[in-house]
């Protein structure tokens, strides 16, 4: 019989998910395990587009509201703060906002 992973053991598991997609979205061959104990900017290191990111975010609240049971605005909210704490720099940030100017 298989062991369920408590609330805890599930989210770990849910953040090694998203940022080993977020790279794999974002084209580098990079996993969680080699960042795990770096206590760099590893996150500046490799860029992403933002259309990448915002595909990243819609995969993740999918992922969140299947793995993790969400709602879909706590499942966003998740992303949004998934990409602020671990999200990759931009690498086209100016070019998608110059016409906001």
């Amino acid at each position: 019989m298989v062991k369920r992973l408590s609330r805890e053991e599930k989210w770990n598991k849910a953040v090694v998910d998203l940022i080993n997609k977020m790279f794999e979205i974002a084209g580098h061959e990079v996993t969680y395990e080699d960042i795990k104990d770096r206590k760099d900017d590893w996150y500046a290191q490799w860029t992403m587009t933002v259309e990448q990111s915002e595909e990243w975010k819609a995969w993740g609240k999918k992922y969140l509201m299947k793995e993790l049971k969400l709602y879909a605005k706590v499942a966003e909210r998740e992303m949004a703060m998934c990409s602020l704490c671990w999200g990759l720099k931009f690498s086209n940030w100016e070019e998608y906002h110059k016409d906001e100017k």
